[in-house]
Formats: C-alpha cells, structure tokens, sequence
C-alpha cells in the first residue's frame, strides 16, 4: 500500500508539471495567435456556439449544487438527515424554475433546472447511502467552484478589462489587446477569463471517483467529462465571446487546482 501511495504521488507531480508546462507553452502561442485564431473561426450563427452559451454552464451548476448540499448533510451522521439539505435547495431550485417560466428569465430557468434536477437524481440515487462517504469529492467540488468561477474568474475579469472579439470594430481591431497587456479596471469589458468555461470545468473533480472503476467506465466517464469541458471551452471561442487565451487560463486553474486537491485529500 505504501508504494502504491508513492506511485500515485509521483504520477500526480508528474501530472502537474506537465500541466503547468502545457498551460505556459500555449499562453505564450496564444498571446500573439489569439486574434488570428478568432478571425479564422468566429461564426455567430453556429448552433454549437449558441449551444454553448445557452447550457454551458448548466452542468457546472448543477453538479456545484450536489456538492453543496452534500457537504452540509455529510454533518449528520443520520442518513435520512443528511438529506434534508438537498430537499431544501432542491425547493428553492424548483420555486427559482417556476419563477424563471412566469417572468420568461432563462438565467432562473437554467439555474432552477440544472441544480434542482441535479439534486432531485442524485437523492433518488443515494437515498440510502451515507452521504460521509463523498465528503471529500463534495469539498474539492465546492473549493473548485470557490477557487475559480468565483475568485479568479469574477476577480480577474474587471481588472484586465479585455474586449471580446465580437466587440472589436473589424477590420483593424483596434481594440484588441492579448492577454498579458497591462491591466486596467474596466466593469465593461469582461472577456478574460472564461467564466463558461471554468463552470465546463466543474465536472472535472468526478475524474476522481473513475479511478478505480473497469477500463470501460474510465474511458466513457473521461470522455464525458474531458468532452464537455473542451467543447464549451470551443464554443466560447466559436461564437467571439472569448479568445483561445481566455479559455486556456479558467483551464488551468481548473486542471491546477484539482489536481492539488486530489492530492491533499486523497493522496495523505
């Protein structure tokens, strides 16, 4: 067991060195190529784009809503008290739907469903199980979401006050500024980071859990997860909302920090 353990600890270095690698290789590419990239593929009208900005970030929440509730239950060593937390938001999610179908708010429709029906299955699924048992997946999904969508992403935003592409005026693009320009306050212009994409990222820390499940069940589950990231990621890009570099960092921190926290609390 004690190899194991070290095994595993030096495939999780080796992950995060190439990681952080991989992310500087292609913010330095992308830092002069990001205009061009955005030029060559930007299509407004791309049902894949307008997909991606519709349910993008749907998953992210609803996956952030479990956890949540998750980690609150987990307190209770009762089973069937471990669930109240997710009945309570479950209501509140389902009251937001409605209310989002009788003012025609699609913001309150995509949160209300994503984490109401989110936590309605998972409940349905585990209404039997000790919530103890996911505490710590429920903590790295909740951190992950504090770390990068509400931290980085919200913070970083407004301070380096970048025009998105479908704002720039063609065909000069005077507006244009790569991602390491100096940064200026600017509660406008909020193209980097990507906050889509770092909520694609939030199904990331389920990688964990494939771990030590049949070779079948890796690969689909990382296809899923992996899939969904980079796709809303893409399409972020597709519809000039964001440039390859804006993507690229709310990736980084996403990979960075999960694989920290898979360290801390699984690797002890």
């Amino acid at each position: 067991m004690e190899k194991e353990s070290l095994w595993k600890k030096s495939l999780v270095w080796k992950l995060l060195f190439i990681s952080l690698i991989s992310w500087a290789v292609l913010a330095l590419v992308f830092g002069f190529l990001d205009l061009q990239i955005s030029i060559s593929i930007v299509d407004n009208t791309n049902p894949f784009g307008i997909f991606g900005a519709d349910y993008g970030e749907g998953p992210g929440w609803g996956i952030f809503g479990v956890a949540l509730v998750v980690l609150i239950g987990s307190a209770f060593s009762n089973v069937n008290r471990q669930k109240i937390p997710g009945y309570i938001l479950m209501g509140i999610a389902i009251v937001a739907l409605v209310v989002g179908f009788i003012i025609d708010s699609e913001d309150l429709l995509h949160y209300g469903g994503f984490i109401g029906f989110s936590i309605l299955g998972f409940v349905i699924f585990t209404k039997n199980h000790d919530w103890r048992k996911y505490r710590n997946l429920a903590l790295i999904v909740v951190l992950l979401f504090v770390i990068n969508p509400a931290l980085f992403v919200t913070g970083t935003k407004p301070l380096f006050g970048r025009v998105r592409f479908r704002n720039l005026t063609p065909p000069l693009y005077p507006e244009y500024t790569p991602w390491f320009a100096p940064p200026w306050l600017d509660l406008e212009n909020l193209s980097f980071p990507s906050g889509h994409t770092a909520m694609g990222w939030m199904l990331l820390p389920l990688m964990i859990p494939l771990r030590n499940k049949e070779i079948w069940i890796k690969i689909t589950g990382s296809v899923l997860i992996l899939g969904w990231g980079f796709f809303v990621g893409f399409s972020r890009i597709l519809v000039g909302a964001h440039y390859a570099s804006d993507v690229l960092f709310s990736t980084g921190v996403a990979v960075v920090v999960v694989i920290l926290l898979y360290k801390k609390y699984y690797l002890k």
